[in-house]
């Protein structure tokens, strides 16, 4: 793979499980610099001091559905900020509901994937994402 092992990443999901899966997928795929937030409104502020500290995040996992702010409002609040407008996104959702694929791509998100995903096609969404 030709995307630097330690690029930032932040994985979002308001189920612990589910982060550490991912964060395990993450590192059998070879990625060492990983934060989670468990809901989009944790992610955001992590998100603005990322660029606040000049060491933003590089990629972004999200899972759809959360409590306080969801993947989608995450997403939304990442494209209007200037400099994240072409930040990698991809959103986690366990319902491949065409309807949501099609909203999430008009608010700019660069990949999805539908639970439950192996570590191959993680990898596979990724390297689609950085190409």
């Amino acid at each position: 793979m030709s995307i630097k092992a330690d690029i930032k990443i932040l994985v979002v999901d308001d189920m612990s499980t589910m982060r550490k899966i991912i964060k395990q997928m993450l590192k059998q795929i070879g990625f060492t610099n990983i934060t989670e937030a468990d809901d989009g409104a944790t992610a955001w502020p992590l998100i603005q001091n990322g660029i606040k500290d000049g060491v933003p995040f590089e990629f972004i996992l999200s899972d759809w559905n959360m409590p306080q702010m969801s993947g989608l409002d995450l997403l939304k609040n990442v494209r209007s900020t200037p400099g994240l407008e072409k930040l990698p996104f991809l959103m986690i959702t366990a319902e491949a509901e065409q309807g949501n694929v099609v909203i999430a791509v008009k608010a700019g998100v660069s990949n999805f994937i539908v639970k439950p995903f192996s570590p191959e096609t993680l990898k596979e969404k990724i390297e689609k994402i950085f190409k």
